[in-house]
């Protein structure tokens, strides 16, 4: 299994870096979200801070949702996903690896690019420590309930609204949670119980999600 895993993601990286533009965009489409807000409503200090966890949580969230469109779409198109399917390894090994594989794409840059816009939203030192330990568990969170639905729409074209309608709603405690943690600690106080829940969710979602990502791609190519 550990073959099949490391070949899959070996190999969804190397074709990912033939397309440059797919990585970039959902990155583009973080920055400039976080940054037309301080253009809208104030330039103030106190409401940059005041907002700044809750935007920038929201700018990942909707990043993440755009670039896990086309998570499965292609493999489903060009036959990718059938030979998978005959693989003697479990299906949901592979679901794994990609999943892992498009977050070190487009999550893991995203938490690196975090700290520089926590920055613009004046967040003191430790809600931006706070700030990358969330995503750092959020991120891999979404992709994984994000994959499930994914699965679900690979065989449809313009299936962006759909997708997000289906994952929405199992998003928005992480979103909820991440946001609050980093706003707890940029209001000095301990975020702990809120990082406890994200992690807790983090592995529950890492043991249910490929599973149903897998069996949610038989019923897609059925």
């Amino acid at each position: 299994m550990f073959e099949l895993f490391t070949a899959v993601l070996r190999r969804d990286i190397q074709v990912a870096f033939r397309r440059p533009g797919d990585l970039l965009t959902p990155l583009a489409f973080f920055v400039i979200v976080a940054s037309l807000f301080p253009l809208a409503l104030s330039p103030a200090q106190d409401m940059l801070q005041r907002i700044g966890p809750a935007v920038l949580w929201v700018a990942a969230l909707l990043s993440t949702l755009m670039s896990l469109t086309a998570l499965y779409r292609t493999d489903v198109e060009d036959g990718t996903m059938e030979q998978l399917l005959l693989q003697p390894e479990p299906l949901a090994v592979a679901m794994l690896a990609k999943t892992v594989a498009h977050w070190l794409l487009t999550g893991a840059p995203l938490v690196m690019l975090a700290p520089f816009l926590g920055i613009t939203y004046y967040l003191p030192g430790d809600a931006i420590t706070i700030l990358c330990v969330t995503l750092l568990i959020g991120t891999p969170t979404l992709n994984l309930l994000g994959s499930v639905g994914a699965a679900l729409t690979a065989g449809l074209r313009q299936a962006s609204g759909l997708l997000a309608l289906l994952v929405l709603p199992l998003m928005l405690p992480v979103l909820m949670f991440g946001a609050r943690a980093t706003d707890v600690a940029a209001n000095g106080a301990d975020p702990a119980g809120l990082l406890y829940l994200l992690g807790a969710m983090m592995f529950l979602a890492l043991s249910l999600a490929p599973v149903a990502a897998a069996a949610a791609i038989r019923i897609t190519l059925d």
